[in-house]
């Protein structure tokens, strides 16, 4: 066993299970999205194989090395300037000759590379039928077909690497035919460079980079190789020369990129006759599929029905459950406290640590965790089927025209699950003008904990009974809830890039991947381990401080009256306007640390009791807040302000970790609360009007 560990990277197109494979290879229990942009960095494991140690680096996935995008920049500078020692780059049998753009192009930086022909089983099913041997035999490199989920093609992939790095196996290297007079180009001054690079760089590849007008890719050059090397005169005249030459032919700077694209293109296409052949019948079913669940008539209204339709099973399937959790964690309450007494522990501290602390986090777990657990294994279904990069294809064309970039669709839809998730995925945005668009306006759908005050009091004002047709009607109106939440992203979106952030929407390449059956029992286990209890401890550690405070306002009193309702009256005035009242709106403001406690507090104010309290039933609540002032513009009142308020604390923490920036952070909130309040006064004025 040889005892230097040996790098080696992995490279491919998004969506053609890299990162299973680095998965496989390493045995990490890495997140394997079915979308484009999920890895945004490098990420290590280590393996050992019959012969070596390896350390594999899985460098986010990229369509090419000419990088138009965050991504595709950190693939390129690694493979260009980190120098490993072997690449393994992972093609989608289904699709080859657009993943052999990228194997020609790494071809041009290093010789050691393996190609990793993926996806076998679903070629197989789609009855495409692939030539290994005589893809490897025309590109001078070994080919190695596999089925990530396959041990025996994993150990394959294994073998075939030590025999590269053993010198078993020498690649022979296939060298991209360019039209004659980018060749002529290339060779005014290769020459001159390889005699200076002794081996840093390859030569034909850096000659061809230095004719293409590429600044961030030019300054990475410099970096790698030093001014010095740039600053020799022989360097200097020979690319002078080589430039003069494209110009006196009359290529510019756009035709000559589009010259390498094609002659890319072309030596895919002349590699790959003979070797893949495909029964069309077979393979047209994706794209018939597509024809629906992207069409401008019937996209929407499909993508609409499906998010009903998980909101519908969330609804359904989280009540029992988080009433059978709610119940247990106050029995256990119940008994820590029967513990407290017997003890003679001080009443000051039983109550601040079962009324305070443990009431609010058991509201918080029995709130969020059945919910979360429905909803984050449904949404992932949804991403590992393939169907969630259509919902960003759909919603492309509406923030293009708020000049804001189409990957936005994506961090909304993580934004569903928790906002601070949707900021941090706002880095898949190339654009620092466009991320911070979508940072600012994550926070206008709702998150897993605004849901179940919205869904509270949907139920509690708009549905009857709590048979299927009540649970069917809360779901629509859930829906339509959300999509006015869109409509408010795209306003508000749109106005900030006419004034705070203007500019130009950039362009971005989003790739449909093909239908894939989903994988249950990894999706659960996912889900629930890297989403919901990663979500839900982040909110239990806010809650329990969020208890304690909440509990010392409600029972330390100023003139006889608790400093919780001194600040309700205080706040009164203002939420009159916006069809609230000051017990709802200092409900919001304590719940910043976690909205699932908003209703809680809320019932707490309206009761009086000093503590989270329980009501067993949905008419209790109904009743209470019918005593206390609500009507169905109330409850509208507070569906807007829970949808469109300002962000939690953990998402403003976030925001200022991803921007780095006090003042975004303070617009972050500021913007979402005027806009807020302003809404709820303008409908509540209207609603009175009419109603």
């Amino acid at each position: 066993m040889t005892q230097d560990t040996i790098t080696v990277a992995i490279a491919g197109n998004p969506n053609v299970g890299k990162s299973t494979i680095f998965n496989a290879l390493t045995g990490m229990n890495q997140h394997t999205g079915n979308w484009t942009g999920k890895t945004v960095s490098t990420a290590k494991g280590y393996c050992k194989s019959q012969k070596h140690n390896y350390e594999f680096v899985d460098i986010p996935g990229t369509y090419s090395l000419m990088a138009h995008s965050y991504e595709e920049e950190v693939a390129r500078n690694y493979l260009c300037f980190k120098k490993p020692k072997a690449v393994i780059v992972v093609c989608d049998a289904t699709c080859l000759e657009r993943n052999l753009n990228l194997v020609l192009q790494t071809m041009e930086i290093t010789e050691n590379i393996i190609v990793c022909v993926n996806l076998l089983d679903e070629a197989k099913r789609k009855k495409i039928k692939i030539d290994l041997k005589l893809l490897s035999s025309r590109l001078g490199v070994p080919v190695i077909g596999t089925v990530a989920r396959s041990k025996k093609s994993i150990n394959g992939l294994l073998l075939a690497l030590d025999k590269l790095i053993d010198g078993e196996i020498i690649p022979k290297g296939f060298g991209i035919k360019y039209p004659s007079v980018l060749e002529n180009a290339i060779a005014i001054s290769e020459h001159t460079l390889k005699e200076k690079l002794n081996g840093k760089l390859n030569s034909r590849w850096l000659a061809l980079k230095l004719m293409e007008t590429d600044f961030l890719l030019s300054k990475e050059i410099k970096d790698f190789l030093g001014n010095d090397f740039f600053l020799d005169r022989g360097i200097k005249t020979a690319i002078e020369n080589a430039n003069n030459y494209l110009t006196e032919n009359g290529i510019t700077d756009n035709e000559f990129k589009d010259i390498l694209v094609s002659a890319i293109l072309k030596n895919a296409e002349e590699i790959l006759k003979g070797v893949v052949k495909n029964e069309e019948s077979h393979t047209s079913f994706d794209r018939k599929l597509d024809k629906i669940l992207t069409s401008k008539i019937t996209g929407f209204p499909i993508m609409l029905l499906l998010f009903a339709l998980i909101f519908w099973i969330t609804i359904s399937g989280a009540n029992y459950p988080s009433q059978l959790l709610s119940n247990f964690l106050f029995y256990i309450g119940n008994c820590i406290l029967s513990f407290l007494k017997a003890v003679n522990a001080p009443v000051f501290i039983r109550e601040i640590l079962i009324s305070g602390v443990w009431r609010t986090l058991a509201w918080v777990v029995s709130v969020m965790l059945p919910p979360m657990a429905i909803f984050f294994p449904l949404f992932t279904l949804l991403e590992d089927s393939g169907y969630l990069p259509r919902i960003a294809y759909n919603l492309d064309k509406p923030f293009k025209k708020c000049n804001a970039c189409g990957k936005q669709a994506l961090t909304i839809c993580m934004g569903f699950g928790c906002n601070a998730v949707g900021v941090s995925g706002c880095r898949i945005i190339d654009s620092k003008r466009e991320r911070l668009l979508a940072i600012l306006t994550n926070n206008l759908v709702p998150c897993n904990g605004r849901f179940p005050a919205i869904i509270t009091i949907i139920t509690v004002f708009f549905c009857i009974g709590n048979g299927f047709y009540s649970s069917v009607i809360s779901a629509l109106i859930l829906t339509l809830v959300i999509v006015f939440g869109l409509c408010m992203t795209f306003a508000v979106t749109k106005l900030l890039s006419l004034t705070a952030l203007k500019g130009e929407p950039s362009s971005y390449t989003l790739e449909l991947p093909p239908y894939r059956k989903p994988q249950i029992g990894k999706v659960i286990v996912r889900s629930v381990l890297d989403r919901t209890l990663f979500v839900l401890a982040r909110a239990v550690s806010v809650a329990a401080p969020a208890g304690l405070v909440i509990w010392l306002m409600a029972n330390i009193t100023v003139k006889d009256i608790s400093i919780l309702n001194h600040l309700a009256n205080f706040l009164d005035p203002l939420a009159k306007l916006m069809g609230l009242d000051g017990i709802i709106l200092i409900g919001f403001i304590l719940g910043f640390p976690a909205n699932e406690i908003v209703i809680p507090i809320i019932i707490m104010g309206y009761m009086g009791t000093g503590c989270l309290t329980e009501l067993s039933s949905i008419s209790q609540v109904h009743s209470l807040f019918v005593a206390n002032g609500w009507n169905s513009i109330t409850a509208v009142s507070v569906i807007l302000f829970s949808l469109l308020h300002w962000p939690c604390s953990t998402t403003v923490l976030t925001i200022k970790k991803e921007t780095g920036s006090v003042k975004w952070t303070l617009l972050s909130v500021l913007l979402p609360t005027f806009i807020s309040i302003v809404t709820c006064i303008i409908f509540n004025f209207v609603a009175s009007l009419v109603f």
